[in-house]
């Protein structure tokens, strides 16, 4: 479980038979924080037998657009987004944060596709690390769980990627 609610994580016997490939799109603007992230969803989805493909982007902005190329040239059964946006001292952070979320939101809701949301928005990078490392809960694995959840439901449906 995680996040206080009923869920747990997808199983293997959830893509029996066809394992899982996932789209890990990250920001690469922090670098060790996005390795911590993505080190995390990769573990979550080799637990389910899934197969990860990794590729990066400038920052979390470029994050929606890479996943909409991705799904109209090669669609995958999940995405996992993930970067970190750290706030500053303009209101840049607020577009940034608020665009890749929508952008995200839209794909799923208008696409079809079982994203997980990773992106991290945090005041500093303290609350950054505390979010990234694997001992303390990493938002990579359950961004991953979350995507794999997602993918292991439109399965259900009897839909393809």
């Amino acid at each position: 479980m995680f996040g206080g609610s009923d869920f747990s994580a997808p199983t293997r016997e959830a893509f029996a038979g066809a394992p899982p490939r996932v789209l890990i799109v990250e920001a690469r603007f922090y670098g060790a924080i996005a390795d911590e992230l993505a080190a995390g969803a990769q573990a979550a989805i080799a637990a389910v037998g899934g197969t990860a493909v990794r590729v990066a982007v400038p920052g979390a902005f470029e994050i929606p657009g890479a996943i909409a190329m991705a799904a109209a040239a090669k669609p995958f059964d999940a995405y996992v987004a993930l970067g970190c946006v750290i706030r500053g001292e303009t209101t840049h952070y607020d577009y940034v944060c608020g665009e890749s979320a929508r952008g995200l939101q839209d794909l799923a809701v208008h696409k079809g596709l079982a994203i997980g949301y990773g992106i991290l928005t945090v005041e500093n990078e303290a609350q950054a690390w505390a979010r990234a490392k694997r001992d303390q809960g990493n938002k990579g694995a359950d961004a991953a769980n979350a995507a794999l959840a997602m993918a292991a439901f439109k399965r259900s449906l009897g839909a393809s990627s």
